[in-house]
């Protein structure tokens, strides 16, 4: 027969080594467990990088960023190309001059942009045009605005000397529900490694 007193403190022992099991125990079925917690291998949202480049500079920019942080990319075509006339900010008539006049305008865009349910963040990149975003981007961000509810966006351009001006607030205002961040106008020789920095302050 045991003595009373170490039968008491079998059972103490017994008490306080209960909550050291806890993680191999089966969930409460009432709550709702956490993906991470239940599936080591669920992955983290991931980062796109899109962009819209009409002479290559900008894309050169978005490439490395994407590269630097391991990012998807995406290129945003238009359905029309934009030729060297087309571009000339010279030519009052001009396409580009015609549809930056017009802050309605939405130049059609070539394909689908990718399913944005697995990225968190979304940077994305354009030269600036009358400063300020180019038409195209309006019609990427407003065509998307559903999928980019809750998620982080950031601009980022490149440009001979013109700042973002309003383009952050102009995508905020065709996106209402995702949280677009102030953007960055970048040199077209910018390294990666400021890009990765400027990046990770981002996040």
């Amino acid at each position: 027969m045991k003595h009373p007193a170490l039968a008491l403190l079998a059972a103490a022992c017994a008490a306080l080594l209960m909550p050291l099991c806890g993680c191999a125990q089966a969930p409460d079925a009432t709550s709702t467990p956490n993906p991470k917690d239940t599936d080591p291998m669920n992955p983290q949202p991931k980062t796109l990088v899109a962009v819209f480049s009409a002479t290559g500079t900008t894309k050169g920019v978005a490439e490395r960023l994407a590269s630097a942080i391991g990012a998807d990319f995406h290129e945003i075509v238009p359905a029309a190309p934009y030729t060297p006339a087309d571009l000339d900010w010279r030519d009052k008539q001009s396409r580009s001059s015609v549809e930056m006049a017009d802050r309605a305008s939405r130049p059609a865009i070539a394909g689908a942009a990718p399913d944005l349910s697995a990225y968190g963040t979304v940077f994305v990149g354009f030269p600036i045009w009358w400063y300020r975003e180019p038409s195209i981007i309006d019609t990427f961000v407003e065509r998307n605005a559903d999928a980019l509810a809750g998620k982080t966006v950031v601009p980022f351009a490149t440009s001979g000397g013109s700042g973002m001006g309003d383009s952050t607030a102009n995508l905020q205002a065709l996106a209402p529900a995702a949280r677009v961040l102030e953007g960055r106008r970048f040199r077209a020789s910018v390294p990666a490694e400021d890009l990765k920095a400027w990046a990770e302050s981002c996040r």
